[in-house]
């Protein structure tokens, strides 16, 4: 399937690939490459005929037509990039170097040279987009395979169809567990209880009586149901979601690899240097008494100087360096979607995250057992345990399980009356026991001491023989990790981390003391989240913000900060595919991993500049004052290119110290 990557050394989406797939032929592999091992074979074949005088050397026009068609497929891509750069006013990129280094090489009949720039830089980017391709086919494979139709019931039959296709006032049915593709109105007698947690960020479910609004991206629950469509697909809450998340996206600074900051300094530096060598050494011979100064001799200079000046070790190494650290990461399970990113989280000074399924299991866990009168906590969890175990619930399950963990006998029960979305009404070993919110046991007439604790939190509040028994407390249970991850993220110099949710807002702050987050919010809706992102990235003090989350009320978020991290095992497709970088588990421990690969990379990135700008100055002063000719200069160059190389091996070892 074609993908447009983002991964190349200017940070923008330029070309466009195919994503690696092993059932492709050989053949096809070949012929995929040709762009790169042609001009390649042409390069080797054209040094060799040379060197056996097949072509004679300089400027004879055999040797350049060779080296023209071995230029063409590796030089015409950076040329259209350069035009295409210099048409939006950015003149100085590493491209126009490019293109300037080898129509200099080409002009003083160093035609090797002139192929060997371009097909460097081919090759470098080759390897980066292998890694991002690899990145990018886990990323599909974790996209769940989303119902395409949804039925609908004409005249007494199912008809599958496209959901834009459904017009308002139709009846669709949905299976348990079925995403709603639809705003509708829940028909039937009963109350259905509804997964709304990708939606909104509740951790509880959402029960809505009969005749209700039922908004499109929310779950079933446990039964089927039949809804009548209210809206058109282009207008239900799903939809309007997503176009937030496009209009986020396009809100979104461009993120750029440091390459192309590099470059806006480097590139008219280098260019007004050549021009110097060209112009000032004529003119002010006269005025200094020099003789014999030529036009052409310095002319020659400054090509030679642009030449090499040209940053061949650094349009490989730099690749190079991101397909390492992509790669790497990769096989960690954190899979970045560019190396524009991965440079970018290098410099993350802020992290948000959203809470449900991100920092907590999405699961609830019995916390706190209330007795009443001379009930014990065991006893109570068994009455609860034999009636909550005809439930469905996502709490009544918590504790069926909490007490099978805690190897608590349950007793037998006899009838079950359950209110969808109040409680239950169960016989249990001759008791009548009610399990359920405070709403339910007063509407029983059952009353609740003063000491009862509040109901921010969730509970199950319980009564056995129409007395008040005690209560249950459930938490949507943290990660393991979650802790540990807020904790290693500070220690890694990020001064700001937040929490946004669509959860109860005692709830969210409950969980931030839990693992020791001091800032958060609840109670927002998707919109409010991206209101919350916007302030911040308003904030002068903030460089990179980094979203973390996983349900489509996170998508807009992800797609209008820094860099949106996706938490693939749980996390919606909305989420995976509008996210930078998406973690292929669930654990938010892979997000301070994440950045500390990152910050390797960059260091990684940023010494391989280092040496090859180091040692290239050096050669190129001796150029400049004519001391180094230019067979000295490619071979300085080429052993710098193969150093860097080399140093893109010391990536593992740069991560493993301590930052």
């Amino acid at each position: 399937m074609a993908h447009h990557c983002s991964c190349h050394s200017c940070g923008h989406s330029h070309h466009t690939h195919e994503a690696s797939a092993p059932h492709k032929s050989f053949l096809h592999r070949v012929f995929a490459y040709a762009d790169t091992w042609v001009p390649a074979l042409m390069l080797a074949s054209g040094i060799a005929l040379t060197h056996f005088g097949i072509f004679p050397d300089g400027t004879d026009w055999r040797r350049l037509v060779w080296y023209v068609v071995a230029f063409l497929p590796v030089g015409l891509p950076v040329i259209m990039e350069a035009l295409e750069e210099i048409r939006k006013g950015d003149v100085f990129n590493e491209f126009t170097l490019m293109v300037i280094a080898t129509v200099g090489a080409f002009c003083i009949g160093e035609y090797p040279e002139a192929v060997a720039v371009m097909l460097f830089y081919a090759v470098g980017e080759r390897f980066q987009d292998s890694a991002v391709d690899k990145a990018q086919g886990d990323i599909q494979a974790l996209i769940a395979l989303r119902p395409e139709t949804v039925a609908v019931v004409r005249d007494g039959e199912r008809v599958e169809l496209l959901p834009e296709s459904v017009q308002p006032g139709e009846i669709i049915e949905l299976n348990a567990g079925d995403r709603v593709p639809l705003d509708g109105i829940l028909l039937g007698d009963e109350a259905v209880a509804f997964d709304t947690s990708a939606l909104t960020g509740e951790s509880v479910p959402r029960t809505i009586e009969a005749g209700g609004e039922v908004a499109a991206g929310m779950l079933t629950g446990s039964r089927a149901v039949r809804l009548k469509v209210v809206r058109a697909y282009a207008d239900s809450a799903l939809s309007r979601i997503l176009e937030m998340v496009k209009d986020a996206a396009s809100r979104k600074a461009p993120v750029e690899l440091f390459i192309r900051r590099f470059a806006r300094i480097y590139t008219p530096t280098v260019i007004a240097l050549a021009a110097l060598i060209a112009v000032v050494p004529p003119l002010a011979a006269p005025l200094v008494g020099w003789t014999d100064v030529a036009w052409s001799d310095y002319i020659y200079r400054a090509l030679v100087f642009l030449v090499v000046s040209c940053p061949c070790a650094l349009v490989v190494s730099v690749p190079l360096s991101y397909f390492s650290g992509i790669g790497y990461a990769s096989r960690r399970g954190i899979l970045f979607k560019g190396g524009n990113y991965l440079d970018a989280l290098a410099r993350v000074d802020t992290v948000v995250f959203d809470k449900t399924g991100t920092l907590t299991q999405g699961q609830f866990g019995v916390d706190d057992v209330q007795t009443a009168g001379a009930l014990t906590r065991e006893a109570l969890l068994a009455l609860a345990a034999a009636a909550e175990r005809h439930s469905s619930h996502p709490l009544a399950r918590a504790i069926v399980t909490h007490a099978e963990e805690t190897r608590i006998v349950t007793p037998k029960t006899g009838r079950v009356e359950e209110l969808a979305g109040r409680g239950l009404r169960a016989e249990v070993d001759g008791h009548e026991v009610l399990a359920g919110n405070r709403r339910f046991l007063a509407d029983a007439g059952i009353a609740l001491p003063a000491d009862a604790g509040d109901d921010a939190l969730n509970e199950v509040v319980c009564a056995v023989d129409g007395e008040y028994a005690g209560r249950i407390v459930l938490r949507d249970l943290p990660r393991p990790e979650s802790a540990d991850a807020v904790r290693e993220i500070a220690a890694l110099g990020v001064r700001r981390q937040t929490m946004l949710s669509g959860d109860r807002t005692a709830v969210v702050a409950d969980l931030a003391a839990r693992i020791g987050l001091k800032d958060c919010h609840g109670d927002l809706l998707p919109e409010q989240k991206v209101a919350h992102v916007k302030t911040l990235l308003d904030d002068p003090t903030c460089k990179c913000l980094a979203f973390v989350g996983d349900g489509i009320n996170d998508a807009p978020a992800l797609a209008l900060s820094h860099v949106g991290i996706a938490m693939g095992g749980v996390g919606s497709d909305a989420a995976v595919e509008t996210a930078d970088v998406v973690i292929q588990g669930d654990s938010p421990a892979k997000v301070p991993e994440a950045i500390r690969i990152a910050r390797a990379t960059r260091r990684l990135v940023h010494t391989n500049i280092a040496l090859a700008i180091g040692i290239k100055l050096v050669v190129l002063l001796l150029g400049a004052l004519g001391m180094a000719p230019l067979w000295v200069a490619v071979l300085a160059d080429t052993g710098v290119a193969l150093l860097c190389v080399a140093n893109v091996f010391t990536l593992p070892w740069l991560i493993g110290k301590k930052r």
